[in-house]
């Protein structure tokens, strides 16, 4: 009898979506009323169902509507999303979603996320063009002798350096042009891809969970909760180093035992696919030259321009593809290589990505049933009620698995952030605690999801590294239920301290 094998990323995120489907037919259809702002003529627009209100911008429209945010949030522009009103949820005629959708709904997903799907197809042919030059060959055999026996930095490297660019400035999306660099490095290094997996994707988690400058979490969070969001942020910063640092031993403990014995690794069996799929770079004969060093200056300055323009000059997707457009270019011309080689490479180094491209775009798909829907606002408002009653200790952490629960169907932490903390946030009043407590669930909440959301980043992640889903499972399972028990002694601590 043939083995069952664990199903692909795009099985599961399918299947995911079918399930969604079917809520549908079964969660009653609802929706908050929400407020925008219009920077054109300076006015608040109330959106309904069925209708549209405008209203003077002033502080007395927003106290009158119970959201106690200050007027200047929205005027600035920190609060640039449509926020949902608190007390306006109304049961609505159900729009059970069919077949059709179903099937729609991937497309309709690639058209919404068409700007991170971009960035990954450019950065799989930058990727493709930088294998052509041999300077990825070059450079990882010279690195691989620089830090022989000193492997170990390199996990302590990544995971601290992506980390801080999760809490300061929400480092996440952009790492996924982070794995096809580093896995070789790691490969080299005699580490399982697993270790370069981890190093990337949990860095990037533990310091967006622990956020603590981050604009589309904590600070979208903050201002949504009517609160400054400085409030609260030693805690939130201590918390971030002390899980970082749980991250980085529990990350070089498994790698230590990778190391030693190779046939430890959970996803030993891949050995030989992942290392010919990413090279095995250790013996490369090639030499580091000029020229190279030069291709490799231009590669990572692209990175750095990226990080930059992300974290002071409010770039995007678009900003961001762009420059990895321009990088590979260069590459081009340093290179020397033929224009039509060049465009040839490029497209086959953009199809080794596709299959990412196609997880981004259903993922998205399961958010765009879920609105169609109109169930997402009915989850936050059974949510919201479920603390009625709860002494703090148990409401801050019943907060914590909420938004954990919650994230599964809103998987983007500004989009989280804007629906729920003004229905949220009040909650935190009626039981005698500071707002900034829920804003810690949310990110917590989310943020220890996330190691494991199917409809966020982690499938898009493993398709890249080639690792199944329950493999990964088998991998974090243990550190999310440390970092979980780590989290809610530490929630429970802030709210009677």
């Amino acid at each position: 009898m043939k083995k069952l094998q664990f199903p692909t990323a795009q099985t599961i995120l399918l299947l995911i979506a079918a399930i969604v489907a079917l809520l549908t037919w079964i969660i009653p259809a609802g929706k908050y009323d929400t407020l925008s702002y219009n920077v054109s003529d300076k006015t608040f627009t109330i959106n309904s169902f069925e209708k549209q209100k405008q209203l003077d911008a002033s502080q007395e429209t927003l106290t009158s509507l119970g959201i106690k945010i200050p007027l200047d949030k929205f005027t600035s522009g920190d609060i640039w999303k449509p926020i949902n009103i608190p007390n306006t949820y109304k049961k609505l005629e159900a729009k059970p979603q069919g077949f059709l959708d179903f099937i729609k709904s991937p497309i309709k997903g690639v058209i919404e996320g068409a700007d991170i799907i971009f960035l990954v197809l450019v950065i799989g042919g930058l990727i493709g063009i930088m294998n052509f030059t041999g300077a990825f060959d070059a450079g990882i055999s010279w690195m691989a002798k620089v830090l022989y026996g000193r492997e170990y930095i390199l996990i302590i490297a990544v995971t601290f350096l992506i980390s801080i660019g999760g809490t300061t400035f929400g480092l996440a999306e952009e790492t996924i042009a982070f794995y096809p660099i580093l896995i070789p490095i790691f490969l080299a290094a005699k580490y399982d891809a697993m270790v370069a997996l981890a190093s990337i994707y949990i860095g990037s988690s533990i310091g967006t969970m622990y956020s603590t400058t981050n604009p589309f979490s904590v600070i979208i969070a903050s201002d949504a909760a009517g609160i400054n969001w400085t409030t609260g942020i030693n805690g939130r910063l201590i918390l971030f180093v002390l899980g970082t640092l749980i991250c980085v031993l529990y990350i070089i403990r498994y790698a230590n035992r990778v190391k030693k014995d190779p046939s430890k690794s959970i996803i030993y069996n891949q050995k030989e696919d992942i290392e010919k799929l990413f090279g095995n770079t250790t013996n490369s004969t090639i030499k580091l030259t000029v020229r190279l060093r030069l291709i490799i200056f231009i590669f990572s300055m692209s990175f750095i321009v990226m990080v930059f323009g992300v974290s002071t000059l409010d770039w995007w997707f678009i900003e961001m593809t762009s420059v990895f457009l321009v990088g590979v270019i260069l590459i081009g011309f340093i290179g020397k290589i033929n224009e039509s080689v060049f465009v040839e490479t490029f497209v086959k180094g953009a199809s080794d990505l596709l299959g990412v491209a196609l997880i981004i775009g259903i993922a998205r798909g399961i958010t765009v049933l879920m609105n169609d829907g109109l169930i997402s606002d009915t989850m936050l408002y059974y949510a919201s009620n479920m603390t009625n009653g709860m002494n703090k200790g148990l409401f801050i952490n019943a907060m914590l698995y909420i938004y954990g629960g919650l994230s599964f169907f809103i998987p983007s932490s500004s989009g989280m952030a804007v629906l729920t903390m003004p229905i949220m946030s009040p909650l935190a009043d009626g039981v005698g605690i500071g707002r900034e407590a829920v804003v810690n669930a949310y990110q917590y909440g989310q943020g220890l999801f996330a190691f494991i959301n199917p409809t966020g980043l982690i499938l898009a992640s493993l398709a890249i590294v080639k690792v199944g889903y329950d493999k990964w499972i088998k991998f974090v399972m243990p550190l999310v239920f440390i970092l979980l028990i780590f989290t809610m002694i530490a929630l429970t601590i802030s709210v009677y301290v």
